[in-house]
């Protein structure tokens, strides 16, 4: 079965999200794969500017946005399984 938001097609369950809630999972969870001290403050500093953004709009009375902000805080409280993995094997001396 194909799923479609707004005439684009969407690859997976993750991507479905991203187009229907116009929300970068990665931009607010941050990335499966390593990013580097620069990087990575780099993308915290985008996501709080668009939180930022969404709860403004929230305020203003627009609904979408302010789901769109509780999703998007959510996902800046979590931390992809893989890079857990990761950091704990760094930390325990097992090979990652």
């Amino acid at each position: 079965m194909r799923m479609y938001v707004a005439g684009q097609e969407a690859h997976g369950d993750f991507e479905f999200a991203e187009l229907a809630l116009g929300i970068d999972v990665d931009l607010f969870r941050g990335p499966l794969e390593f990013e580097t001290d620069g990087e990575r403050a780099a993308r915290e500093d985008a996501a709080r500017d668009i939180l930022a953004d969404l709860r403004a709009e929230a305020e203003a009375g627009d609904e979408v946005a302010g789901w769109d902000a509780l999703y998007a805080d959510a996902l800046t409280h979590t931390i992809p399984f893989l890079r857990s993995v990761r950091a704990h094997r760094a930390g325990t001396g097992e090979a990652a």
